[in-house]
């Protein structure tokens, strides 16, 4: 065999070699544990979704370890799973900040909502309290609606970060009101409901959770409306914004399972399907009712490109008419 043909020989046999390596490697998956990088502040709702959901997917997936990394209404936990190996190790819980508001309104964007990640699934999805501190005069959202006419630029609110879904939400009532607030944005949702309840600040815009609930209960804050198109199942009596008077007010705050683009599908479909057998399990269902949100009703890949797509095509028309604009 002359020198040539030597080395075809060996290249092709290089090939097979890696070829056979990667999909043992994909076949093995996964064999160390994840990362699942939630981009907010620990003690937030995210949480409250993430760290059941790991526990429960440990007998298919192994250990799944908890990563929080809030700044800028998420983008920077979804930009560093953005720019991650594509191994399936690393992967991002993700939301309407971090997938439709931040990339829309950004005007320096670190990544792609679509081209940056491989969709999953979603988990679930819920909307946005209006809350304030006992008190505050206000007892129905008309009531809030009325003091912030009649106080513009006077009244400071707290979300958990900029670009997120509760900013989005306080946005938008704003500008179906015609009132103007004061924008005060923490490292995610569970800082800003400390304060909240502490009275540091009068006013939360705060994903619904069953801490919410819970310290609505106890009389520490007070619940005015819910952004949902209809009432919660573990807050009935809740009513919606657009029933309390704001119609056009619905922003759905969903949970939801990305990998960096180029993350086989052999994974990503693994990862979905533990999630599948997850929310099979009506305790993990409970779970996540009383955690405030509603499971999604297809956990599968294809449903979460498709809800991802809907919802920027809703939006995106919203957040130019608003003017919205971040850094």
């Amino acid at each position: 065999m002359d020198r040539r043909n030597i080395l075809k020989s060996a290249f092709a046999a290089l090939a097979t070699w890696g070829c056979n390596r990667m999909a043992f490697a994909q076949a093995a998956y996964p064999n160390k544990p994840l990362r699942l990088i939630v981009p907010f502040a620990a003690g937030g709702v995210s949480d409250a979704i993430a760290r059941p959901w790991a526990e429960k997917v440990k007998s298919t997936l192994g250990s799944v370890i908890i990563e929080n990394r809030g700044g800028a209404g998420g983008a920077v936990g979804a930009a560093a799973v953005a720019n991650a190996e594509p191994d399936g190790y690393t992967i991002l819980y993700g939301s309407n900040g971090t997938h439709v508001v931040t990339p829309i309104a950004s005007t320096h964007p670190t990544y792609d909502p679509v081209r940056s990640f491989e969709p999953i699934t979603v988990i679930s999805v819920g909307g946005v309290c209006v809350a304030v501190h006992p008190s505050h005069p206000a007892k129905t959202l008309q009531d809030f609606v009325d003091y912030a006419r009649q106080n513009p630029g006077k009244i400071s609110y707290a979300t958990a970060g900029v670009g997120s879904a509760v900013h989005m939400a306080a946005e938008l009532l704003q500008s179906l009101t015609s009132t103007k607030m004061v924008h005060v944005p923490y490292r995610g949702g569970g800082p800003a409901l400390t304060d909240l309840v502490s009275g540091q600040i009068p006013v939360g815009f705060i994903a619904m959770s069953g801490q919410v609930l819970e310290l609505e209960k106890a009389g520490k804050i007070r619940l005015l409306a819910l952004t949902t198109e209809s009432r919660s199942l573990v807050a009935p009596n809740l009513p919606t914004a657009e029933e309390a008077g704001v119609p056009g007010c619905v922003v759905l705050n969903f949970a939801a399972l990305y990998a960096p683009a180029r993350t086989p599908r052999s994974i990503v479909n693994k990862i979905s399907t533990a999630t599948r057998e997850a929310m099979a399990d009506p305790s993990f269902v409970k779970l996540l009712i009383d955690s405030g949100f509603e499971p999604y009703k297809d956990p599968s890949p294809e449903a979460a490109q498709k809800f991802l797509s809907d919802e920027l095509a809703r939006w995106r028309p919203v957040i130019e008419s608003l003017g919205l604009k971040l850094g």
